[in-house]
């Protein structure tokens, strides 16, 4: 995997010669000594994937910066009460100074993003890292401009799969009439429309409770989420369908982001390309062991076929056309272009 490495030391150096830190937001007035405090939100809890790469970012920060720049993490939605579309306009005023959000979150504020979650898009991890890192993402951080937001890296995260009450999901038809709660978004709504589900938009708050009360037979996460949230004691079964990719962004105030130094933002630059990297590898290292909690709950576990997968990959196709509306019809062909579709 390409290294997004900077010179660490010479980026140490500079922020130790340098006489201030100016206008760093939370930090003091000025002189050899000053420093600044950044405050990252996320809505994910510590001890989860986004947890502990946030950490790693704040840990990368204090390392390139050489304790001159630190950053505070707040999980589990606490400095937006959870509300992670109101983080994005919290981050877009200047309340919030940074966080870590889903692609699909930012998708209800800039459609581009929902190219990152088209069904089937990518055929493994190493070409949704290829598309981050390519002139894609780049155009997708940049969109984010005009929402007051700097964004700063994309982060992969694990496909999408299925957990559900019913029965496994082998092939497309087992979707039929199964209520599967959906984030609120429309491409969502219609992938698992076209392949007979119920897609029931749900505020993730509320998923447990519906899955438990039988309100919803099932829902669809990445892998780690059933098991941060305790799924598996309302879920018998975990199909790993791989329907869709998502990523993280990891943003800043764009009011924030302009306070800083240039040093100061090459340091946050760094980490935060590091911290990509670092992710990437987590979720690699961390799935199997994820499967082996899951099954050790006894929640039983399947993989698509080759066959299998093929059906749902023409399904999806099906449904590009229709979906191109909600991304933007050019992005969505340079996006194939770029992957060599």
């Amino acid at each position: 995997m390409p290294k997004r490495i900077l010179a660490a030391a010479a980026v140490a150096v500079a922020l130790t010669v340098s006489t201030v830190l100016s206008g760093c937001g939370g930090g003091g007035a000025g002189g050899a000594g000053a420093s600044t405090t950044v405050r990252l939100g996320l809505g994910d809890p510590a001890t989860s994937s986004m947890g502990v790469s946030a950490k790693h970012f704040a840990d990368k920060v204090a390392e390139l910066s050489d304790g001159k720049v630190k950053v505070e993490t707040f999980p589990d939605g606490t400095l937006f009460g959870g509300d992670q579309n109101a983080a994005v306009n919290l981050l877009g005023n200047g309340t919030l100074d940074s966080t870590i959000m889903s692609t699909s979150v930012y998708a209800s504020f800039e459609p581009k993003m929902n190219a990152v979650s088209l069904p089937y898009l990518f055929k493994d991890s190493e070409e949704v890292t290829k598309y981050f890192e390519g002139e894609p993402g780049k155009e997708l951080l940049g969109s984010l401009d005009k929402l007051g937001i700097k964004g700063v890296s994309m982060l992969t995260r694990t496909p999408r799969h299925t957990t559900n009450s019913v029965r496994p999901i082998t092939q497309p038809e087992d979707f039929k009439d199964l209520k599967l709660r959906v984030p609120q978004n429309d491409l969502w709504v219609k992938f698992f429309g076209s392949v007979g589900a119920n897609p029931t938009p749900m505020d993730f708050k509320e998923v447990y409770t519906a899955l438990q009360l039988g309100t919803i037979d099932g829902q669809e996460n990445p892998l780690e989420v059933p098991v941060n949230n305790k799924f598996f004691e309302v879920q018998d079964y975990l199909s790993l369908t791989g329907h869709i990719s998502d990523g993280l962004v990891l943003g800043f105030s764009k009011k924030k982001w302009d306070s800083f130094d240039e040093d100061t933002r090459k340091v946050l630059q760094e980490a935060a390309d590091d911290t990509a990297d670092f992710k990437t590898k987590y979720d690699t290292d961390e799935a199997a062991k994820t499967l082996e909690k899951l099954k050790g709950e006894g929640v039983k576990i399947n993989e698509l076929t080759p066959e299998a997968r093929e059906k749902f990959q023409a399904a999806a196709q099906k449904v590009y056309p229709e979906l191109e509306g909600k991304v933007g019809k050019e992005f969505v062909q340079s996006s194939l272009e770029f992957l060599g579709r």
